[in-house]
């Protein structure tokens, strides 16, 4: 899959800036500059623009535009690519879900301390006292919500806006092609009961969010893991290889598109289509779990693969844990061809969410604070994920390998080698600092020495001193400099 258009062109001024032809403290291209140089839209130079800031090449002045400079996570190389496709047994992720469900609870056990486990912002970053205010307001006008039952498949009002946003992202959508849930987890839990059996296989990505890796083998359902590119995403190549060789067994594909978790990546738009075309091909659903791409600006309007989907072939996961309430666990799915299916499953499941939430959720995201929270929430974020890979260079050096992705609130880290992540992970745990070892998110072993570290939660100054402590703790274990 060719390189996307504007990291061929932050390519470009790398090269410029490692010969020496851009030097550190040098005024760098305007926006406007690029566009007409390099003849690419605004959106396509702004790209440049952040994927050399978040690298550590560029500096932002207010006011004045973009300066090349060296921050400490320039030195940093991205982790390399792993894997081929893999096919286990279900029995392999049996003793995986024991051990990613004994790890979590007790990460869940550590009081305080520093997260970087949980992947979701600080509650300064969401907009509390606008949805305190609404929700006042909501009640005064509406007291009988409390009273009255929750309509079957979402409030019309939240429908409503979703199916407006979608359209904005390329989703030809109604609101009546919408069903809400608690959440994406609920989400994508429906999906696979509506596509598969106990026995089948899904493909999925490989690392992948352990939680996937657990919600699988309690449906009885076998993964295939998948190589996946820190940069690029799911491999086309590989899927297509597995569906040649084996797809009367794989049901369903699996993936996150947009914002990869564990590894913040978003596949291109063409490979997006080439998913999508080739999920068609054999007869195969594709289930998009969509939960991130509102915190990368350079994704939230991005077309998910839902866009390319002509015949209810990609039912579509999506929520607002993330972006704006986190404890109100709203989430939506549009389930295409298996909608009826999915409507039912949901009703003998967990019926419907109560209403005052996304009443209080329509409100806010019909105005235009909703995109003003986004942007505001998106630069917080680049600023964390900037300041964790600074950190990450500073303590654990050039033997590391980070990749900083351009939204999103996680950070994929390969420690530097023969240091184990369920090692370090447990020993930070006994520390109070909270992360996931990259142990969790495959069933097999070629991912310990690999991190997910979230920025979301933590302060700058949490953010200096944890890493610090696991770059300690990991110099330990090797009995030398990290």
């Amino acid at each position: 899959m060719p390189e996307p258009l504007y990291r061929q062109i932050a390519g470009d001024y790398l090269a410029a800036i490692t010969a020496g032809s851009l030097q550190r403290g040098d005024r760098f291209p305007s926006v406007r500059q690029i566009m007409q140089t390099r003849g690419v839209s605004m959106s396509t130079a702004v790209q440049v623009c952040h994927a050399l800031e978040d690298a550590g090449h560029l500096q932002a002045r207010p006011r004045s535009g973009y300066y090349v400079q060296a921050a400490p996570r320039a030195c940093l190389r991205p982790p390399p690519e792993v894997g081929a496709p893999v096919p286990l047994p279900a029995g392999a992720y049996e003793g995986l879900n024991g051990f990613i469900s004994e790890f979590l609870a007790r990460s869940e056990r550590v009081p305080g301390g520093i997260n970087f486990g949980t992947a979701v912002g600080r509650p300064d970053m969401y907009p509390m006292a606008a949805l305190q205010r609404i929700a006042a307001s909501v009640l005064r006008q509406r007291p009988q919500v409390f009273t009255t039952t929750a309509r079957r498949y979402g409030h019309p009002d939240f429908t409503g806006v979703l199916a407006r946003r979608a359209v904005m992202r390329g989703m030809a959508l109604a609101p009546e092609q919408i069903t809400v849930t608690h959440g994406c987890a609920e989400a994508i839990h429906l999906a696979l009961r509506a596509t598969c059996r106990p026995g089948d296989v899904v493909a999925i990505e490989s690392p992948a969010f352990h939680g996937m890796l657990q919600l699988l083998p309690s449906l009885g359902l076998t993964a295939l893991e998948l190589p996946t590119s820190p940069v690029t995403g799911l491999s086309v190549e590989a899927l297509e290889l597995a569906l040649h060789q084996q797809a009367p067994r794989i049901k369903a594909v699996l993936a996150v598109p947009t914002v990869h978790n564990p590894l913040g990546c978003s596949m291109p738009p063409e490979a997006k289509a080439a998913l999508v075309a080739l999920c068609v091909r054999y007869g195969v659903t594709l289930i998009e779990d969509d939960s991130y791409s509102e915190l990368d600006s350079e994704q939230a309007l991005a077309r998910p693969a839902k866009a390319w989907d002509a015949g209810g072939d990609v039912i579509y996961c999506a929520s607002l844990n993330k972006v704006l309430a986190p404890g109100m666990r709203l989430g939506w799915m549009a389930a295409g061809r298996w909608q009826a299916r999915v409507e039912m499953l949901k009703y003998t499941q967990s019926r419907f969410p109560e209403e005052l939430g996304q009443q209080v959720l329509a409100r806010f995201m019909d105005s235009s604070a909703y995109d003003r929270h986004l942007r505001r929430m998106q630069q917080s974020l680049r600023v964390q994920r900037q300041h964790m890979a600074d950190a990450v260079a500073t303590h654990f050096g050039p033997q590391a390998a980070l990749h900083v992705p351009s939204g999103g609130l996680m950070l994929w880290l390969k420690l530097p080698g023969g240091v184990s992540a369920t090692r370090l992970a447990n020993a930070a745990l006994e520390e109070g600092i909270r992360t996931i070892p990259g142990s969790l998110c495959s069933a097999l072993p070629r991912f310990d020495g690999y991190m997910r570290l979230s920025c979301g939660a933590v302060t700058p100054a949490q953010i200096d001193a944890g890493v610090a402590r696991l770059a300690a703790l990991a110099q330990q274990q090797t009995g030398g400099p990290p």
